[in-house]
């Protein structure tokens, strides 16, 4: 029996969460859907709010986990970290941020960790 798209990726933010936790950064939510869009990983790195995308690629033939985070799906990124910020009265601007690729690619699913890699403005 094969899992859904959304057990699948429930499997792999867990993954990426239980790595950045061994890195040193901080759980603070996980699946924080916004209107406009959806963080995968919240994470706080010292002070630094961390905007964590998770992606998860099979095969090499459509690109690997990094490629698939399209310019779009930069804005959304941006747009929904700005609105999560925003709520709680805090400004994208002006906060300390930076925005994270956790990719596992492959049949055995090798992890890598891009920090700061989304370029927003």
């Amino acid at each position: 029996m094969s899992l859904s798209r959304r057990a699948v990726g429930a499997q792999f933010e867990q993954r990426a969460r239980l790595y950045l936790e061994q890195q040193g950064l901080q759980f603070i939510a996980a699946n924080v859907t916004l209107r406009g869009g959806e963080l995968d990983l919240i994470m706080l790195d010292g002070y630094d709010w961390v905007f964590v995308e998770v992606r998860y690629r099979r095969h090499a033939h459509l690109g690997s986990a990094v490629d698939s985070v399209t310019p779009t799906k930069q804005r959304r990124l941006y747009h929904s970290a700005s609105v999560w910020l925003h709520q709680r009265g805090q400004s994208i601007d002006t906060a300390n941020c930076r925005f994270d690729i956790v990719a596992f690619d492959g049949p055995d699913a090798r992890i890598s960790w891009y920090q700061n890699i989304l370029h927003y403005h």
